[in-house]
């Protein structure tokens, strides 16, 4: 989904001069959009699956980045640096610089709140003194590794001649819908809802199959998710059905397609706008689209965000949970959600949420002038 090319194309809009920096992958999607992108030296880090420790190892690479990083924002002299909520070596490099930063998360706040369960254990914050009590355990139960994280981060940040903890973000842009949030007593003063940044990578347009019976559109993930091939289970779970289907990918299409079903890249919102129901992993910046397009979603999870985004939605109304992953199971949650108009309207209120956002650009720039007037 890229949200920084979405934030850039708004920025631009608004008169600003935004320049993307980035992975090789976008340098050239970038420029098409007529936005200016340069490659970070060093982006392209190790692979940490076999890290002894990989919180370590992500803040070792934070610093890495940061160095590579320093020069070429020096060059830009930026008024503004926005940091992805991972890119600790970019927000790092901001503050080497003395540029304000802020930070974009394109999901809801992950924060610990002491309100709240941990994210991540996909659960509603408890109720009652037993619920309470459930979710003060599970946040001491996670306190322990929230806090070696900020002492490793403490350690990398005096090595690269910062103070061991910085003043954080002017701003936080937390890119997502109002319906998907959580509320909290400790929300941050300067975090704010800005909706969701969603931009196109493929202009590419993929006519769906004929026909008049509802369209079920799939969307494999990228990242792991609850089921190993979840195009083909969902295919076989739809056979028989009486659907249409269209998999949404840059994957070759699989050896043999029915006739029912079509495959390959296309813009995903033209395909959204005919679709009846969306199966998916839970990634946010899906999840997000197809509620935008006021779509209900059967979300086949694995862990971490996937798991917490997948509840979110179900809590709310507008899609089902299949986990573990099962043919019978996809079957069972589609039929329901397309014969249910209770799942569209669900998702049809939270598209409506939209309307209760900040504008990013105007987040940006107020923060700012208060960053100057504070100085």
């Amino acid at each position: 989904m890229v949200p920084a090319m979405a934030l850039c194309l708004r920025f631009a809009a608004a008169g600003d001069t935004p320049v993307l920096l980035t992975g090789g992958r976008w340098v050239d999607a970038a420029s098409r959009e007529g936005i200016e992108a340069s490659r970070v030296p060093g982006l392209a880090l190790a692979d940490l699956r076999d890290a002894a420790d990989i919180g370590q190892a992500l803040h070792d690479q934070a610093a890495v980045l940061a160095t590579a990083l320093t020069p070429q924002l020096a060059a830009l002299a930026p008024d503004l640096v926005v940091c992805d909520v991972l890119a600790l070596g970019a927000s790092m490099a901001a503050e080497l610089l003395g540029v304000p930063w802020a930070q974009l998360s394109p999901h809801p706040l992950y924060e610990p709140s002491k309100a709240l369960p941990p994210m991540g254990s996909g659960l509603a914050a408890g109720t009652g003194v037993r619920g309470r009590l459930r979710d003060a355990l599970l946040r001491a139960m996670t306190a322990r590794s929230i806090r070696q994280g900020e002492r490793q981060r403490a350690v990398v940040r005096q090595r690269i001649g910062l103070s061991a903890r910085g003043p954080g973000p002017v701003v936080r842009l937390i890119a997502t819908l109002p319906a998907l949030e959580v509320p909290r007593p400790d929300w941050p003063d300067n975090a704010h809802v800005v909706g969701p940044l969603l931009w196109e990578a493929s202009r590419e347009r993929m006519i769906p199959p004929p026909g008049t019976a509802p369209l079920v559109m799939i969307a494999p993930s990228t990242a792991w998710t609850g089921a190993a091939d979840l195009a083909g289970m969902t295919l076989e779970a739809l056979d028989g059905m009486g659907v249409r289907a269209v998999v949404s990918t840059f994957a070759p299409p699989p050896a043999q397609l029915p006739e029912w079903a079509r495959s390959g890249p296309g813009r995903q919102d033209e395909l959204l706008r005919e679709s009846s129901v969306l199966v998916c992993g839970g990634g946010h910046g899906m999840l997000v689209k197809a509620l935008r397009a006021e779509v209900p979603v059967v979300v086949v999870p694995g862990g971490g965000d996937q798991w917490e985004m997948a509840n979110r939605v179900a809590r709310q109304g507008s899609g089902l949970v299949v986990r573990p992953s099962t043919v019978d199971g996809l079957r069972a949650a589609v039929g329901r959600v397309l014969r249910d108009p209770g799942f569209a309207a669900a998702a049809a209120r939270a598209a409506a949420t939209a309307a209760d956002v900040r504008d990013p650009v105007e987040v940006c720039h107020a923060a700012l002038l208060w960053e100057g007037t504070a100085r």
